[in-house]
């Protein structure tokens, strides 16, 4: 079927909004926001992955303003639901005569959201970008922790895995409830220590530099090292451009960056490389899960082992800091990231 997409070698770019209140609102380096604003000043359509607070899921929306698209700003560490987005885009444009759409979810999504629209030749109408992932866990995993925390705490009323108060490279993960911020640390270590994720994520095809869709946006990790005259603490992005489309809707953001030319080796990640490695752990994870449920497996696989919390006070007694000494099974984010619509 032929369109007016033409892929080309992958282009390299570090970007971050050039309007600081909207970059200190992002996860990262503000390229959702960039990239989702241009479309929504022009009349055109946004689809991206929501958090649902009264069921605790992720759902793919249609977003057409601003405060909604709000709503899909942040980072999201669990599987997003695509549900019926597919129908509901295609209908969409087909009433929309004229209008364009930008597309926005992780490498399996955003993929076979190119190839349905290229069967249903609206390609050269939807611009797709994906996200750069370290993978999806289990989505009742993530329900069963919040509905935990619930039944303690109340109900959430607002959740971010990202928030940079520390700055763009300690983000502080937290939930709200009854106004006040409660940890989800153990969460995070979980979803990082790469026992709870998909099985198919640990043979993904995605994770490359090379891809079929328009553009590939994440955390410019490292960025620090590679190009530190550019480094901003408050947030770095990385653009992986890959076709025609994609070169042509990075040259409409840039009036919204500061932005610099990179290459691969510059901008390398663990998930630009190869999907995450399974942990040797994951059998005994689920099993654990199973049979004594989410608190136990948040105790175990979610804390800082005790010997750890010693011999860091130890070290920091001794006047040696404190060393970040991290159990085997664990991965730091900056291997990748998972539903950064701040990943952005």
């Amino acid at each position: 079927m032929k369109t007016n997409v033409e892929l080309i070698s992958t282009r390299v770019y570090a970007g971050r909004l050039k309007d600081r209140e909207n970059l200190n609102n992002s996860s990262s380096g503000g390229a959702f926001t960039a990239l989702s604003d241009f479309f929504l000043k022009n009349g055109n359509a946004v689809v991206a992955a929501i958090y649902n607070y009264e069921n605790h899921t992720t759902e793919f929306q249609m977003i057409l303003d601003k405060d909604q698209r709000e709503r899909a700003k942040g980072s999201k560490y669990m599987q997003s639901k695509p549900g019926g987005i597919f129908r509901e885009a295609y209908r969409w444009l087909m009433d929309n005569s004229g209008k364009k759409m930008l597309f926005v979810g992780m490498g399996c999504q955003s993929d076979g959201f190119r190839k349905f629209s290229e069967i249903k030749e609206i390609r050269d109408r939807v611009y797709i970008v994906d996200i750069i992932c370290h993978g999806s866990p289990s989505p009742k995993l993530w329900r069963e922790y919040a509905e935990s925390v619930q039944k303690k705490d109340g109900k959430i009323t607002f959740l971010t895995f990202k928030d940079k108060r520390n700055g763009w490279k300690s983000p502080t993960a937290y939930v709200k409830v009854n106004g006040e911020e409660k940890s989800i640390k153990d969460y995070v270590k979980v979803f990082y220590n790469r026992c709870a994720l998909r099985p198919s994520c640990y043979e993904c095809p995605y994770a490359t530099t090379e891809r079929k869709t328009d553009m590939t946006i994440g955390d410019f990790w490292h960025i620090e090292e590679t190009i530190p005259d550019f480094y901003d603490s408050n947030g770095n992005s990385l653009f992986l451009i890959h076709t025609n489309r994609g070169e042509e809707l990075f040259e409409k953001i840039q009036s919204e960056l500061d932005y610099r030319s990179s290459n691969t080796t510059q901008c390398w990640q663990a998930n630009l490389e190869a999907p995450t490695q399974k942990s040797e752990q994951r059998e005994e994870f689920w099993n654990d899960y199973k049979k004594k449920g989410i608190d136990f497996v948040m105790k175990k696989y979610g804390s800082v082992p005790v010997k750890t919390k010693i011999k860091n006070k130890l070290l920091k007694i001794m006047g040696g800091g404190t060393q970040k000494v991290v159990p085997i099974m664990l991965i730091t984010p900056k291997g990748g990231q998972h539903n950064e619509l701040e990943a952005a």
